[in-house]
């Protein structure tokens, strides 16, 4: 399991302006064939992501690790993606070509790391986490995370937090 790391405010978006304000600047660029966050990490899936997986033609108990389990407090919230026995790569990762079989489909922990979105009221705050094995946090050729950046990523994710908060949630 990877070591504690540190979060960094980047950013926070008014939910309902959809306006984003860069706090801290950072660069981030996602390095094709590297793939290690698909051996670091584990992954929550949502019911939605596993309808979504399950589409693809995929049983839920091929990918589900229904012995992982994560909470907040003592709610539960998901069940973990599995992970490759023989190295603990996940198990869409395909281990020649260091690339996600489902990418178009990937649970929203994937799309959204290495960022962290925390809702407070009508403010989204957006923080990097800087884990030691990502090499495409502040990489020399990423892209500024900013307001396009986000927006861009993220703004499908934004207007459905958006359409809850208006509809009074």
């Amino acid at each position: 399991m990877a070591t504690e790391s540190k979060k960094t405010l980047v950013a926070t978006v008014d939910l309902s302006t959809l306006k984003v304000e860069v706090v801290n600047s950072v660069k981030f660029k996602c390095i094709e064939d590297c793939g290690r966050c698909c051996y670091e990490l584990e992954i929550p899936l949502r019911d939605e992501d596993i309808e979504a997986i399950e589409e693809l033609g995929y049983n839920a108990w091929e990918f589900v690790d229904y012995e992982k389990m994560f909470y907040r407090g003592d709610k539960f919230l998901s069940y973990a993606i599995k992970k490759r026995p023989f190295d603990d790569g996940c198990v869409f990762l395909d281990p020649e070509t260091k690339r996600c079989r489902i990418y178009q489909k990937r649970p929203l922990a994937c799309r959204l790391y290495p960022f962290v979105f925390v809702k407070h009221g009508t403010k989204m705050e957006i923080y990097i986490k800087e884990d030691p094995f990502c090499p495409g946090i502040n990489h020399p050729e990423g892209e500024p995370v900013d307001e396009n950046f986000l927006l861009r990523e993220y703004g499908e994710l934004f207007e459905e937090y958006r359409r809850k908060l208006m509809e009074g949630e």
